[in-house]
């Protein structure tokens, strides 16, 4: 696919939507992707059908269900960093919970399989200050990483192989700042996820840290607390549940 194909079919603003709301890293149905972007349904299968011709997007089907999701890694990266890149244009709030999910969103969330958002940003700083990652010649893991990954029972060595980046940075698109992608990443992240470090919240990208996180990333990373409660005095995790992807039937 040529640059100026791939160009135009994130030049509209409706499929632009559709790959944003793709970076939770699930599938979502062409129904709930209208709905989020706000288009009939036949509107949406029409851009739908672009995205998929093009190499963006795959689906897939379960009985009369049809699922959606972005084709793979390096295609989530490539959204995440041309939105980092983007100029940032003001939306405005028009509510309380509107502001609520976005400032969740700026401070933690997956981008595609990987943490984001202002707790991305320092784990990847942290790990760099700590010696485990190294940008002296790109990005790379330090031995000395190696070792603290396998300590949280991560083999580097033992991933299947895959064309991916073990490590890489991507541009946080709200900090502007870069967070680690890459298969590492993706393994941290799904490591936080499962040890409970982090839950989502609701269904959508944003993860809240639980307790037992903000012990987990102070003893692992010496994560400051205004990085892991910056919020003081808000009340325990509990109001989030895990994502599901079937519940988005």
């Amino acid at each position: 696919m040529g640059l100026a194909t791939l160009a135009g079919l994130l030049a509209d603003h409706t499929r632009a939507a559709f790959c944003l709301a793709l970076l939770d890293g699930r599938a979502w149905t062409a129904t709930e992707l209208a709905r989020h972007a706000g288009v009939a349904p036949s509107t949406a299968t029409a851009h739908l059908h672009q995205l998929v011709a093009g190499g963006l997007v795959t689906e897939e089907r379960q009985g009369r269900h049809r699922y959606l999701r972005l084709a793979d890694a390096g295609v989530a990266e490539l959204i995440e960093t041309l939105t980092g890149a983007a100029p940032v244009e003001p939306v405005p709030v028009r509510s309380l919970s509107a502001a609520t999910r976005r400032r969740a969103l700026a401070y933690a969330r997956t981008c595609y399989d990987h943490l984001a958002g202002a707790l991305g940003v320092a784990v990847t700083d942290a790990m760099t200050g700590r010696g485990l990652l190294s940008w002296e010649r790109g990005l790379s893991l330090t031995d000395r990483g190696t070792a603290w990954l396998a300590g949280l029972g991560i083999a580097p060595e033992s991933m299947p192989p895959t064309r991916r980046a073990p490590v890489r940075s991507c541009l946080d698109w709200t900090e502007r700042r870069p967070h680690l992608a890459g298969t590492i990443g993706a393994a941290l992240c799904r490591h936080a996820l499962d040890a409970g470090w982090v839950v989502r919240i609701g269904t959508g990208r944003a993860v809240a840290v639980t307790a037992e996180g903000r012990r987990a990333f102070r003893e692992h990373l010496d994560l400051p607390d205004h990085v892991l409660d910056p919020e003081p005095g808000r009340p325990e995790e509990g109001g989030g549940s895990p994502g599901n992807p079937g519940a988005r039937r």
